[in-house]
Protein backbone atom coordinates (compact mmCIF):
# COMPACT_ATOMS: atom_id res chain seq x y z
CA UNK A 1 0.00 0.00 0.00
CA UNK A 2 1.75 3.33 -0.47
CA UNK A 3 0.59 6.50 1.81
CA UNK A 4 1.41 9.71 0.53
CA UNK A 5 2.63 12.09 3.38
CA UNK A 6 2.69 16.15 3.52
CA UNK A 7 6.00 17.29 4.67
CA UNK A 8 5.26 18.64 8.61
CA UNK A 9 7.13 17.08 11.18
CA UNK A 10 11.11 16.86 11.63
CA UNK A 11 11.20 13.66 10.93
CA UNK A 12 9.63 13.71 7.47
CA UNK A 13 11.51 16.74 6.51
CA UNK A 14 14.74 14.87 7.44
CA UNK A 15 13.21 11.98 5.28
CA UNK A 16 12.75 14.72 2.65
CA UNK A 17 16.56 15.91 2.48
CA UNK A 18 17.98 12.62 2.74
CA UNK A 19 15.99 10.02 0.22
CA UNK A 20 17.79 11.36 -3.12
CA UNK A 21 21.00 10.83 -1.06
CA UNK A 22 20.14 7.40 -0.21
CA UNK A 23 18.19 6.34 -4.06
CA UNK A 24 21.57 7.86 -5.85
CA UNK A 25 24.11 6.09 -3.34
CA UNK A 26 27.03 4.76 -5.13
CA UNK A 27 25.63 6.59 -8.41
CA UNK A 28 28.77 8.18 -10.44
CA UNK A 29 27.02 10.87 -12.02
CA UNK A 30 24.59 12.54 -9.37
CA UNK A 31 25.40 15.57 -7.57
CA UNK A 32 23.71 16.79 -5.10
CA UNK A 33 23.07 20.67 -3.94
CA UNK A 34 24.34 21.86 -0.93
CA UNK A 35 22.72 20.11 2.16
CA UNK A 36 22.58 23.47 4.01
CA UNK A 37 20.98 25.21 1.42
CA UNK A 38 17.97 22.68 0.76
CA UNK A 39 17.03 22.66 4.56
CA UNK A 40 16.10 26.41 3.91
CA UNK A 41 13.25 25.35 1.42
CA UNK A 42 11.44 24.68 5.18
CA UNK A 43 11.58 27.59 7.11
CA UNK A 44 8.74 30.13 6.84
CA UNK A 45 11.36 33.17 6.20
CA UNK A 46 12.74 31.62 3.20
CA UNK A 47 13.34 33.87 -0.22
CA UNK A 48 11.65 32.62 -2.33
CA UNK A 49 8.23 32.64 -0.34
CA UNK A 50 7.65 36.29 -0.63
CA UNK A 51 6.26 35.48 -4.32
CA UNK A 52 5.27 31.55 -3.99
CA UNK A 53 3.67 29.00 -1.86
CA UNK A 54 5.05 25.40 -1.96
CA UNK A 55 4.03 22.30 -0.31
CA UNK A 56 6.59 19.11 0.19
CA UNK A 57 4.89 15.26 -0.35
CA UNK A 58 6.71 12.01 1.01
CA UNK A 59 5.44 8.85 -0.30
CA UNK A 60 5.70 5.49 2.22
CA UNK A 61 5.24 1.84 0.81
CA UNK A 62 4.53 -0.62 3.35
CA UNK A 63 6.28 1.63 5.78
CA UNK A 64 9.28 2.73 3.90
CA UNK A 65 9.97 5.76 2.26
CA UNK A 66 10.19 5.09 -1.65
CA UNK A 67 9.15 8.95 -3.18
CA UNK A 68 9.27 12.15 -2.82
CA UNK A 69 7.87 15.37 -4.50
CA UNK A 70 6.95 19.16 -4.30
CA UNK A 71 4.73 21.53 -6.00
CA UNK A 72 5.23 25.27 -6.00
CA UNK A 73 2.60 27.99 -7.06
CA UNK A 74 5.18 30.29 -8.46
CA UNK A 75 2.67 33.50 -8.34
CA UNK A 76 4.86 36.11 -10.11
CA UNK A 77 5.48 33.76 -12.90
CA UNK A 78 1.87 32.64 -13.04
CA UNK A 79 0.96 36.77 -13.21
CA UNK A 80 3.96 37.46 -16.14
CA UNK A 81 2.66 34.75 -18.06
CA UNK A 82 -0.63 35.24 -17.75
CA UNK A 83 -1.22 31.40 -16.78
CA UNK A 84 -2.62 29.51 -14.26
CA UNK A 85 0.01 26.85 -13.50
CA UNK A 86 1.56 24.62 -10.35
CA UNK A 87 5.33 23.63 -10.94
CA UNK A 88 6.80 20.22 -9.59
CA UNK A 89 10.50 19.94 -8.49
CA UNK A 90 12.13 17.70 -6.14
CA UNK A 91 10.91 14.55 -7.82
CA UNK A 92 12.46 11.83 -6.98
CA UNK A 93 11.00 7.77 -6.59
CA UNK A 94 12.18 4.10 -6.53
CA UNK A 95 10.92 2.32 -10.22
CA UNK A 96 7.74 1.90 -9.20
CA UNK A 97 5.03 3.62 -11.61
CA UNK A 98 2.29 3.56 -8.60
CA UNK A 99 4.54 5.65 -6.61
CA UNK A 100 4.92 7.93 -8.80
CA UNK A 101 1.36 8.22 -9.78
CA UNK A 102 0.56 8.69 -6.12
CA UNK A 103 2.88 11.27 -5.89
CA UNK A 104 1.69 13.59 -8.88
CA UNK A 105 -2.09 13.01 -7.71
CA UNK A 106 -0.88 14.78 -4.69
CA UNK A 107 0.52 17.34 -6.60
CA UNK A 108 -2.39 17.82 -9.16
CA UNK A 109 -5.04 17.46 -6.09
CA UNK A 110 -2.72 20.09 -4.31
CA UNK A 111 -2.76 22.41 -7.38
CA UNK A 112 -6.58 22.39 -8.13
CA UNK A 113 -7.40 23.21 -4.59
CA UNK A 114 -5.23 26.30 -5.59
CA UNK A 115 -7.86 26.97 -8.47
CA UNK A 116 -4.74 26.55 -10.49
CA UNK A 117 -5.05 24.78 -14.61
CA UNK A 118 -2.00 23.02 -15.52
CA UNK A 119 0.81 21.36 -13.85
CA UNK A 120 4.46 22.18 -15.61
CA UNK A 121 7.97 20.76 -14.43
CA UNK A 122 10.37 19.90 -13.53
CA UNK A 123 10.66 23.75 -12.27
CA UNK A 124 11.76 25.64 -9.34
CA UNK A 125 10.94 28.34 -7.64
CA UNK A 126 13.38 30.88 -9.91
CA UNK A 127 15.05 29.74 -13.04
CA UNK A 128 18.15 29.72 -11.05
CA UNK A 129 17.29 26.56 -9.31
CA UNK A 130 17.59 23.15 -10.94
CA UNK A 131 14.75 22.38 -13.42
CA UNK A 132 14.32 19.83 -16.52
CA UNK A 133 13.98 16.08 -16.43
CA UNK A 134 17.03 13.96 -18.29
CA UNK A 135 15.63 12.51 -21.09
CA UNK A 136 19.34 11.73 -22.47
CA UNK A 137 22.52 11.48 -21.03
CA UNK A 138 22.27 9.18 -18.20
CA UNK A 139 26.06 8.12 -18.07
CA UNK A 140 27.31 11.83 -17.71
CA UNK A 141 28.26 13.61 -14.92
CA UNK A 142 26.35 16.25 -14.06
CA UNK A 143 27.09 19.84 -13.37
CA UNK A 144 26.71 21.13 -9.87
CA UNK A 145 23.71 23.18 -11.44
CA UNK A 146 21.66 20.64 -12.58
CA UNK A 147 20.22 17.47 -11.15
CA UNK A 148 20.73 13.74 -12.08
CA UNK A 149 17.64 11.22 -12.26
CA UNK A 150 17.55 7.39 -13.63
CA UNK A 151 16.36 6.56 -17.00
CA UNK A 152 12.99 5.19 -15.86
CA UNK A 153 11.98 8.87 -15.00
CA UNK A 154 10.96 9.82 -18.53
CA UNK A 155 8.71 6.71 -18.55
CA UNK A 156 6.92 6.90 -15.60
CA UNK A 157 6.01 10.62 -16.40
CA UNK A 158 4.94 9.54 -19.82
CA UNK A 159 2.72 7.05 -18.73
CA UNK A 160 0.75 9.68 -16.50
CA UNK A 161 -0.37 11.71 -19.21
CA UNK A 162 2.49 14.42 -19.02
CA UNK A 163 3.72 15.76 -22.67
CA UNK A 164 6.79 17.98 -24.04
CA UNK A 165 6.39 21.37 -23.77
CA UNK A 166 10.00 22.30 -24.52
CA UNK A 167 13.80 20.67 -24.32
CA UNK A 168 16.97 22.06 -23.32
CA UNK A 169 20.26 20.85 -24.25
CA UNK A 170 23.81 20.62 -23.25
CA UNK A 171 27.02 20.75 -24.86
CA UNK A 172 30.48 19.88 -24.13
CA UNK A 173 32.80 22.26 -25.40
CA UNK A 174 36.12 21.83 -26.65
CA UNK A 175 39.29 24.22 -28.17
CA UNK A 176 38.42 23.80 -32.00
CA UNK A 177 40.98 21.87 -33.66
CA UNK A 178 41.67 25.00 -36.04
CA UNK A 179 40.47 28.52 -35.09
CA UNK A 180 38.71 30.79 -37.19
CA UNK A 181 40.98 34.06 -37.10
CA UNK A 182 37.92 36.21 -37.89
CA UNK A 183 36.63 35.39 -33.84
CA UNK A 184 39.34 38.18 -32.31
CA UNK A 185 39.46 39.99 -35.11
CA UNK A 186 35.06 40.61 -35.10
CA UNK A 187 35.61 40.90 -31.62
CA UNK A 188 38.34 43.79 -31.57
CA UNK A 189 35.84 45.87 -34.27
CA UNK A 190 32.95 45.34 -32.59
CA UNK A 191 34.55 46.48 -28.94
CA UNK A 192 36.28 49.39 -30.65
CA UNK A 193 32.62 50.49 -32.66
CA UNK A 194 30.28 50.51 -30.09
CA UNK A 195 33.01 52.14 -27.68
CA UNK A 196 33.11 49.40 -25.84
CA UNK A 197 35.86 47.75 -23.50
CA UNK A 198 36.20 44.39 -21.30
CA UNK A 199 36.51 45.26 -17.26
CA UNK A 200 39.52 45.02 -15.33
CA UNK A 201 38.45 43.14 -12.36
CA UNK A 202 41.10 42.59 -9.60
CA UNK A 203 39.52 40.47 -7.21
CA UNK A 204 35.89 38.46 -6.79
CA UNK A 205 34.72 40.99 -3.80
CA UNK A 206 35.77 43.96 -6.41
CA UNK A 207 33.52 42.18 -8.56
CA UNK A 208 30.46 41.62 -6.89
CA UNK A 209 30.15 45.12 -5.28
CA UNK A 210 30.55 46.94 -8.23
CA UNK A 211 28.95 45.13 -10.61
CA UNK A 212 27.36 41.98 -8.93
CA UNK A 213 23.64 44.08 -8.49
CA UNK A 214 24.03 45.37 -12.22
CA UNK A 215 24.87 41.59 -13.43
CA UNK A 216 21.30 40.14 -11.99
CA UNK A 217 19.48 43.33 -13.97
CA UNK A 218 20.66 42.37 -16.91
CA UNK A 219 20.24 38.93 -16.16
CA UNK A 220 16.28 40.03 -15.58
CA UNK A 221 16.69 41.99 -18.98
CA UNK A 222 18.40 39.41 -21.34
CA UNK A 223 16.21 36.46 -19.98
CA UNK A 224 12.98 38.44 -19.88
CA UNK A 225 11.65 36.40 -22.57
CA UNK A 226 13.07 33.16 -22.16
CA UNK A 227 10.97 30.24 -21.30
CA UNK A 228 9.04 30.56 -17.09
CA UNK A 229 11.69 32.97 -15.97
CA UNK A 230 10.43 35.39 -13.49
CA UNK A 231 12.30 38.75 -12.34
CA UNK A 232 14.56 38.99 -9.41
CA UNK A 233 13.46 40.17 -5.49
CA UNK A 234 15.54 42.20 -3.52
CA UNK A 235 15.98 39.84 -1.28
CA UNK A 236 17.22 37.11 -3.96
CA UNK A 237 19.69 39.39 -5.92
CA UNK A 238 21.55 39.65 -2.49
CA UNK A 239 21.06 35.64 -1.32
CA UNK A 240 22.64 35.45 -4.80
CA UNK A 241 25.68 37.19 -4.76
CA UNK A 242 26.62 35.69 -1.44
CA UNK A 243 26.44 32.55 -2.54
CA UNK A 244 28.35 33.54 -5.78
CA UNK A 245 31.27 34.52 -3.32
CA UNK A 246 31.60 30.88 -2.92
CA UNK A 247 32.31 29.78 -6.40
CA UNK A 248 32.92 33.06 -8.76
CA UNK A 249 36.77 33.54 -9.98
CA UNK A 250 36.90 36.89 -11.52
CA UNK A 251 38.99 35.63 -14.64
CA UNK A 252 35.83 33.39 -15.89
CA UNK A 253 33.62 36.55 -15.69
CA UNK A 254 34.13 38.70 -18.89
CA UNK A 255 32.51 42.17 -17.95
CA UNK A 256 31.54 44.14 -21.17
CA UNK A 257 31.09 48.20 -20.33
CA UNK A 258 30.35 50.94 -22.57
CA UNK A 259 31.74 54.47 -22.45
CA UNK A 260 29.97 54.77 -18.92
CA UNK A 261 31.36 51.77 -17.32
CA UNK A 262 27.61 50.69 -17.43
CA UNK A 263 27.19 46.66 -18.03
CA UNK A 264 25.95 45.95 -21.37
CA UNK A 265 27.45 42.50 -21.96
CA UNK A 266 28.52 39.38 -19.67
CA UNK A 267 29.68 35.88 -19.83
CA UNK A 268 29.46 33.69 -16.46
CA UNK A 269 31.65 30.38 -16.19
CA UNK A 270 31.97 28.53 -13.15
CA UNK A 271 34.73 26.35 -11.85
CA UNK A 272 32.96 22.59 -12.09
CA UNK A 273 32.34 21.30 -8.03
CA UNK A 274 30.69 18.29 -9.05
CA UNK A 275 33.35 16.37 -7.46
CA UNK A 276 34.28 18.19 -4.82
CA UNK A 277 30.33 18.25 -3.51
CA UNK A 278 29.96 14.68 -4.76
CA UNK A 279 31.84 12.73 -2.22
CA UNK A 280 30.62 14.47 0.60
CA UNK A 281 27.09 14.05 -0.28
CA UNK A 282 26.67 18.40 -0.32
CA UNK A 283 27.54 18.47 3.04
CA UNK A 284 30.21 21.78 3.94
CA UNK A 285 32.73 19.69 5.82
CA UNK A 286 36.46 20.50 5.90
CA UNK A 287 37.48 17.85 3.56
CA UNK A 288 34.87 18.92 1.06
CA UNK A 289 35.99 22.82 1.47
CA UNK A 290 38.72 22.06 0.87
CA UNK A 291 38.17 20.16 -2.31
CA UNK A 292 35.53 23.10 -3.47
CA UNK A 293 38.94 25.60 -3.26
CA UNK A 294 41.20 23.04 -5.17
CA UNK A 295 38.32 22.69 -7.71
CA UNK A 296 38.04 26.71 -7.81
CA UNK A 297 41.96 27.76 -8.23
CA UNK A 298 42.69 24.15 -10.84
CA UNK A 299 39.63 23.27 -12.49
CA UNK A 300 39.33 20.55 -14.73
CA UNK A 301 36.08 21.44 -15.99
CA UNK A 302 34.43 24.67 -16.18
CA UNK A 303 30.45 25.30 -15.92
CA UNK A 304 28.73 27.68 -18.56
CA UNK A 305 26.36 29.65 -16.54
CA UNK A 306 24.91 32.59 -18.22
CA UNK A 307 25.34 35.03 -21.24
CA UNK A 308 23.98 37.93 -21.86
CA UNK A 309 23.93 40.77 -23.82
CA UNK A 310 21.41 44.09 -22.86
CA UNK A 311 18.42 44.21 -25.92
CA UNK A 312 19.95 47.50 -27.66
CA UNK A 313 23.19 45.06 -28.58
CA UNK A 314 21.87 42.50 -29.67
CA UNK A 315 23.22 41.29 -33.15
CA UNK A 316 26.12 43.92 -33.12
CA UNK A 317 28.59 40.92 -32.63
CA UNK A 318 29.45 42.19 -29.16
CA UNK A 319 29.10 38.28 -28.03
CA UNK A 320 31.59 37.42 -30.21
CA UNK A 321 34.38 39.06 -27.45
CA UNK A 322 32.75 36.96 -24.68
CA UNK A 323 33.09 34.05 -26.86
CA UNK A 324 36.94 35.04 -27.73
CA UNK A 325 37.29 34.78 -23.62
CA UNK A 326 36.09 31.44 -23.38
CA UNK A 327 37.78 30.23 -26.51
CA UNK A 328 41.30 31.48 -24.47
CA UNK A 329 40.73 29.36 -21.87
CA UNK A 330 40.39 25.93 -23.82
CA UNK A 331 42.65 26.86 -26.34
CA UNK A 332 45.35 27.79 -23.60
CA UNK A 333 44.73 24.18 -22.01
CA UNK A 334 43.20 25.79 -18.86
CA UNK A 335 40.65 23.24 -18.90
CA UNK A 336 40.46 19.79 -20.24
CA UNK A 337 36.56 21.26 -21.60
CA UNK A 338 33.29 23.18 -20.58
CA UNK A 339 30.06 22.68 -20.16
CA UNK A 340 27.31 24.56 -21.27
CA UNK A 341 24.30 23.92 -18.70
CA UNK A 342 21.05 24.33 -19.99
CA UNK A 343 20.02 26.01 -23.93
CA UNK A 344 16.95 26.27 -24.79
CA UNK A 345 16.81 23.86 -28.25
CA UNK A 346 14.81 26.65 -30.19
CA UNK A 347 17.31 29.29 -28.89
CA UNK A 348 19.16 29.47 -32.42
CA UNK A 349 20.98 32.60 -31.28
CA UNK A 350 22.55 30.34 -28.26
CA UNK A 351 22.78 27.25 -30.04
CA UNK A 352 25.09 28.53 -33.16
CA UNK A 353 27.20 30.59 -30.63
CA UNK A 354 28.88 26.64 -29.98
CA UNK A 355 29.16 26.09 -33.73
CA UNK A 356 32.49 27.55 -33.28
CA UNK A 357 33.24 25.08 -31.13
CA UNK A 358 34.28 21.48 -31.01
CA UNK A 359 31.29 20.20 -29.53
CA UNK A 360 28.76 17.30 -28.96
CA UNK A 361 25.42 17.43 -27.30
CA UNK A 362 25.62 15.00 -24.55
CA UNK A 363 22.73 15.43 -22.27
CA UNK A 364 19.21 16.70 -23.01
CA UNK A 365 16.41 17.94 -20.55
CA UNK A 366 12.20 18.57 -20.61
CA UNK A 367 9.69 20.36 -19.12
CA UNK A 368 6.56 18.63 -19.13
CA UNK A 369 2.85 19.72 -18.80
CA UNK A 370 -0.75 18.43 -18.21
CA UNK A 371 -3.49 19.96 -17.59
CA UNK A 372 -5.70 19.27 -14.49
CA UNK A 373 -9.19 21.36 -15.34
Amino acid sequence: MIEIKEVKTFKQKREFLNFPLKLYKGNPYYVPPLYGDEKKIFRKDYLYYDQSEAVYFNAYKDGKMVGRISGILQKAANEKWKQKRVRFTRWDTIDDLEVSKALFHAVEDWGKAKGMEEVVGPLGFSDMEREGLLIEGFNELSTYEETYTYDYYPKHIDALGYKKEVDWTERKLFAPKVIDPRIKKISELMLKRFKLHLAEINSTDEFLKVYGRQFFEIVDKTYNEIYQTVPFTERQIKSLIKAFRLVIDKKRVPMILDENNRVVAFGLGFPSISKAIQKSSGHLTPLCLFRLLKSIKHPEILDFGLIGVLPEYKNTGIDWAILCHALDYLVNGEVSYAETNLNLENNLAIQNTWSRFDSVIHKRRRSYVKKIS
